[in-house]
């Protein structure tokens, strides 16, 4: 079974989002994601300074089974991207909550309220 931490927010679309300081959220992949994908081979990452917004697909990751679109969970422009990440991909393997892909300086807060709680995504992963 996933491991689902309850600081995060939750995307139906299994983004998770966590709220920084100055109205940053930083945005990665859940273990489930990472569980149902396989091993990751390539991550795709969005530009630094592209305007998003929240449910767009943004970035990609691809695995050893299947390439799979992620989404921003909010709007705004995305202000950091994970580097390290792009050059190795199996870091969310090994780490899916530790392992952030980008981060984005939401336009409006109130965004998060319409995602998931832990307890809500955990319900949907066992369905």
């Amino acid at each position: 079974m996933s491991d689902v931490p309850g600081n995060l927010k939750y995307a139906k679309t299994h983004e998770w989002a966590q709220r920084e300081d100055d109205n940053i959220i930083r945005v990665g992949i859940t273990d489930f994601a990472q569980e149902e994908l396989g091993d990751l081979v390539y991550v795709e990452l969005p530009e630094l300074g592209r305007k998003v917004n929240a449910q767009e697909q943004c970035a990609v990751v691809e695995s050893v089974k299947t390439a799979s679109d992620l989404f921003s969970p909010v709007t705004g422009e995305v202000v950091a991207i994970n580097e390290a990440v792009a050059d190795e991909p199996e870091q969310v393997n090994d780490d899916a909550y530790g392992t952030w892909l980008f981060c984005i300086k939401a336009d409006d807060l109130s965004e998060l309220d319409a995602l998931m709680s832990a307890d809500a995504y955990q319900q949907l992963i066992e369905q």
